[in-house]
């Protein structure tokens, strides 16, 4: 199953991230290198959100990673929630469905 992790962020974020960028990062790859974490980024223009796809048996890995989050923790992240997503078109779709 998919999960997307989706955070709003401060109005300030990217003036405030610098300081917690790669302890941020280091948390993404790691949970990446895991096969938890299948992409990351914000949204661009304006950077006001954030979405985290995971894949898993259960929401605890994305729940667990905005908790530990030090974008989460210095307040850079207004507030987030985990949503599942049920994928069925794609190479990489949890549940793919065709029509033939």
């Amino acid at each position: 199953m998919h999960y997307l992790l989706m955070y709003d962020l401060v109005s300030d974020y990217l003036e405030r991230r610098g300081e917690h960028r790669d302890e941020h990062l280091k948390l993404a790859w790691a949970a990446a290198d895991r096969g938890e974490l299948l992409l990351g980024g914000a949204f661009a223009d304006p950077t006001d959100g954030a979405v985290l796809l995971f894949s898993g048996d259960s929401a605890a890995a994305a729940e667990a990673f905005a908790r530990a989050d030090p974008y989460v923790r210095a307040g850079l992240v207004a507030g987030w929630r985990v949503r599942a997503w049920s994928t069925v078109v794609g190479e990489a779709a949890a549940k793919p469905v065709r029509v033939t």
